[in-house]
């Protein structure tokens, strides 16, 4: 880091650094976990809070062959001019609502999701109008209820599909399923919506239909279930170096490391006695003359509201918690009679490597996962770049 750089990181309220060599690492485990399958890295909701084009460049180095999203408009922001997105790296999208953007995810060459016969028949109508086929990978419910068409309804959209695939309107590339437990070791849904997928992929090839991939595994699924690999995985928290969940493991059990480390600089530090009151509603009050520190972040900037009085920090080597309750900009942390200046970091999450708290710390302390604590980090605290191999510095600072 240059003295220019030193200097900025210094003025910044708050800063989510994203590790771009983690990425890329994380990619390369991934890779190896999924016993030969293709890699789809999931950049949806700006990359789980991280930020998608410079996620999506660094995933792509390192040899990811496909990118996901879930709406039309963030796949269509990575075909974007100066994206960087090599047009090799296939790009797919599943999130679509009636009237959704067809014709320009045909024309941008995006592969598209389809789960039921309105979707079939809007994007067969728009690859009429885009005078090109699209690129359709028609999704099975196979037992998480939510997008996806149900086994009773499958036989009639693999025929609307074959025929709108004679008619040279679009190729049924891909076949796929979503998991709905599979972070829960043993739970009896996973072997039920594998059985259920093979069926049905099973029925579409009798029917016709000749994929390119057939694809149901999530991030929990590529660590730890080999036999749902299928030809492609897809990645989604797992990219940015946080478990799926505690029960099958960490993210160092899997070769992972956390990439966004989330820090702020300490906005006052004051004495206070004993009995005094702490934020709203004092749901906190000192039990001794003190030392108090006040963090410019709160939940505008995404900091969990449920977190209250019970977030971890890391300020000088010591973990402090939440004192009281979290308010929109800032909070309070009761730093026992220590005087850290003005200014001095305060670590709220981070890879773990200083001691300091990790995401899935901040989980457990707001009851949530930690896919929520990264996603909502919000757009006040800007995305700082490091091990950034498109930048001559490795170091770049973007608002978010």
């Amino acid at each position: 880091m240059n003295e220019n750089d030193a200097a900025r990181k210094a003025t910044l309220r708050a800063r989510a650094e994203i590790d771009l060599g983690a990425l890329r690492a994380n990619v390369r485990s991934l890779r190896a976990h999924a016993s030969g399958a293709a890699l789809m890295t999931v950049v949806k909701a700006d990359a789980y809070g991280h930020g998608a084009l410079a996620c999506a460049r660094a995933a792509v180095e390192a040899g990811a062959s496909w990118l996901g999203t879930a709406t039309p408009q963030e796949a269509l922001a990575l075909r974007a001019p100066g994206a960087g997105i090599p047009a090799d790296v296939r790009v797919m999208c599943w999130l679509w609502t009636p009237g959704g953007p067809w014709r320009e995810a045909i024309e941008a060459d995006l592969d598209v999701g389809v789960s039921g016969m309105w979707a079939l028949e809007e994007v067969t109508a728009a690859a009429r109008d885009a005078g090109r086929p699209a690129r359709v990978h028609l999704k099975a419910d196979t037992g998480l209820g939510r997008g996806g068409c149900v086994p009773g309804d499958w036989a009639e959209l693999i025929a609307g599909a074959l025929r709108a695939e004679a008619d040279g309107l679009l190729r049924v590339v891909g076949l796929w399923s979503h998991l709905a437990a599979a972070d829960e070791p043993g739970h009896p849904s996973v072997d039920a919506q594998l059985t259920r997928f093979r069926e049905m992929v099973a029925q579409a090839e009798a029917q016709g239909v000749d994929p390119e991939v057939r694809h149901i595994a999530n991030s929990a699924a590529t660590l730890t279930l080999p036999e749902s690999h299928f030809d492609l995985v897809r990645c989604g928290i797992a990219l940015y170096g946080v478990s799926p969940s505690p029960e099958i493991g960490t993210p160092a059990d899997f070769g992972l490391r956390q990439v966004m480390t989330l820090t702020a600089s300490l906005a006052l530090v004051k004495h206070v006695p004993g009995g005094e009151g702490v934020g709203y509603g004092h749901h906190y009050v000192t039990p001794g003359a003190t030392t108090l520190g006040l963090v410019p972040l709160g939940y505008a900037d995404g900091i969990p509201r449920h977190a209250s009085s019970a977030g971890p920090v890391l300020i000088e080597g010591k973990w402090r918690t939440v004192a009281g309750r979290i308010a929109m900009d800032q909070f309070t942390v009761d730093l026992g009679g220590d005087e850290p200046g003005e200014g001095a970091e305060v670590v709220l999450f981070g890879p773990g490597d200083r001691g300091e708290p990790t995401v899935e710390d901040w989980a457990q302390a707001a009851g949530t996962i930690g896919y929520e604590i990264v996603t909502r980090i919000g757009t006040r605290v800007p995305r700082v770049y490091v091990n950034d191999v498109n930048d001559v510095n490795g170091v770049r600072y973007v608002s978010a």
